[in-house]
């Protein structure tokens, strides 16, 4: 709490804005709200308004009524629900340019190693890389101030560098092998997001695509991809959506769109409001409407993923691969608030096109929500699906009249086990700590020539990362304070080698090198490669349904 004392105007206006949120759920949802609920809620706000005047005038010590507000909201909406949330004004802006298509900046990616900013690489087209700045070059100061060794986070990171298009600011870069710090005036401009990272063939029949988010342009971005992959040959298309989170539900209607033939129901929501109730059916001809779709989900797939996912299985359209969806079937509306701030309010139940609601049961208790995928673990759910336990009461039938279920994500049609055999400890506390990061970047600048002609399927195929780096890999570790387990890294050495080519080919190229990488070993991945000739039949079978209609 603030020791500092606050002015009457601004113990009302946290009083105001509380009252004023209230308000404007209340006028927004509710056109013709019974008398007695009227009744209610102004003796609920009369209520709050009484105890934050004694709070402020007699409370022993002097407070933070803007805080103590935003706490109070904050723990209101965790009764509610786990995802209804507010968002504060100083972190609203941030939170949004996660899911805007792109921002205003210099354009870097960037990496705290060791209290430094590091440049990991300056991204393709920005102003960044028009002026020279190279990987692994490191941010010292901006606009003459200190940002090195003062304990710079993530947040500073974005207030010092991200500004308006047009804007001017000057970095002081330290490069290696020059003495001297380098300065840049950088003009900030419009940087673009990418929310699909990897889109390739693996074959010549079958096309990959990787998307980590459903934002304001994945729709547009999925498009061009399928697009792409279609002039390259593709057949066959697997979408993996292991680990994304959500996001837009709009995105995932459209994306849907793009597979589905006719008039197929994608999703439908339902809300206590009736302006918020609509059912969603593809309207357009997609552009990959008949041939084989394969979609890959785990334990980390929530939201508009499990969307996406649950319009293919209900529709019969294709093959769900890998493990259960987290279990994220509400509805969030953003409401812009008058000083900045966002809430984010449950206005709607969403439901898979059997009808099933794929929502996972929530109580009070927040935390137990959010881990309820150690509790699977420590189940047994991510190595054996007969771990997992339906209710027969929420047994519904697909198009097709198969079974599936709701009550809590989408179980996929070919269950994939968690392998955990290659994993250690000691890996993940290096690929954790800043020795990953810090050896890729050095090792990058010192061997650029090495690459300078190497196609990224030379790469793919003949780059081997030997002995000598893994073991140097581990002298970055004891720098970082990542001691040697010896046991560990043996059992691990496979798998480290792996993730080492996987995260040099990002750097030297991009996620499709990361990606193209990494799958070698993605359990999922590698299951549904041998399933495109049951993905095939149903996609068959659709397609002769629908020309019978």
């Amino acid at each position: 709490m603030s020791d500092k004392k606050n002015t009457k105007s601004q113990i009302r206006l946290p009083i105001i804005l509380a009252l004023a949120i209230s308000a404007g759920i209340w006028i927004g949802a509710t056109f013709a709200e019974p008398k007695s609920n009227q009744n209610d809620l102004r003796a609920a706000m009369y209520r709050l308004q009484e105890i934050m005047t004694y709070i402020n005038r007699d409370y022993v010590d002097s407070v933070n009524t803007n805080e103590l507000v935003e706490y109070g909201i904050t723990k209101m909406l965790e009764n509610l629900d786990p995802h209804s949330s507010y968002i504060p004004a100083k972190d609203a802006s941030l939170a949004q340019s996660q899911l805007d298509g792109e921002f205003d900046g210099i354009g870097v990616e960037f990496g705290i190693i060791r209290d430094t900013i590091y440049v990991v690489a300056p991204l393709t087209g920005g102003p960044s890389e028009a002026l020279g700045i190279q990987s692994g070059d490191q941010i010292i100061a901006v606009d003459d101030e200190v940002v090195a060794g003062v304990g710079i986070t993530n947040r500073d990171v974005f207030e010092h560098l991200r500004g308006p298009k047009g804007s001017k600011v000057n970095v002081d870069i330290k490069r290696k092998n020059q003495k001297e710090l380098i300065r840049y005036e950088i003009t900030r401009d419009k940087i673009p997001q990418y929310s699909i990272n990897a889109s390739y063939m693996v074959n010549n029949e079958v096309g990959y695509i990787k998307v980590t988010r459903f934002a304001a342009t994945t729709y547009e971005e999925f498009a061009k991809s399928i697009n792409d992959l279609k002039a390259q040959g593709m057949k066959k298309l697997i979408i993996d959506l292991q680990g994304n989170p959500g996001g837009y539900m709009g995105a995932a209607i459209n994306m849907a769109d793009e597979l589905l033939a006719g008039k197929a129901m994608i999703v439908s929501q339902e809300g206590k409001v009736p302006q918020y109730n609509q059912k969603v059916e593809a309207f357009r001809q997609g552009a990959f409407e008949n041939q084989p779709v394969i979609i890959l989900v785990n334990e980390g797939s929530a939201s508009a993923s499990e969307i996406l996912a649950g319009a293919i299985q209900d529709n019969d359209r294709g093959l769900i691969v890998g493990r259960r969806s987290f279990g994220k079937g509400l509805v969030q509306m953003p409401i812009d608030l008058s000083d900045g701030a966002e809430l984010r309010l449950t206005i709607a139940r969403y439901y898979t096109p059997s009808g099933r609601s794929i929502q996972k049961p929530y109580g009070a208790n927040y935390e137990a929500y959010e881990n309820d995928w150690i509790k699977r673990y420590e189940h047994g759910e991510f190595f054996s699906a007969d771990s997992i336990k339906f209710n027969d009461s929420l047994k519904f039938q697909t198009m097709k009249g198969r079974t599936v279920y709701g009550g809590g994500g989408i179980m996929p049609d070919y269950f994939v086990a968690l392998d955990t055999t290659m994993n250690s400890a000691y890996v993940s506390r290096l690929f954790n700590s800043d020795a990953s990061r810090e050896y890729i970047l050095d090792y990058v600048n010192e061997n650029k020539a090495m690459f300078e002609d190497m196609s990224l399927e030379e790469y793919y195929k003949t780059f081997t990362v030997s002995d000598e780096m893994l073991n140097k890999l581990t002298e970055y570790g004891k720098k970082n304070k990542v001691e040697l387990d010896a046991k560990d890294f043996n059992k691990s050495k496979d798998y480290l080698r792996v993730l080492m080519k996987a995260h040099l080919g990002r750097q030297i190229y991009d996620d499709n090198a990361f990606y193209k990488v990494i799958n070698d070993i993605n359990e999922v991945y590698l299951q549904a490669m041998n399933l495109f000739g049951e993905a095939e039949r149903i996609a068959l079978a659709t397609d002769l349904s629908a020309s019978n209609k």
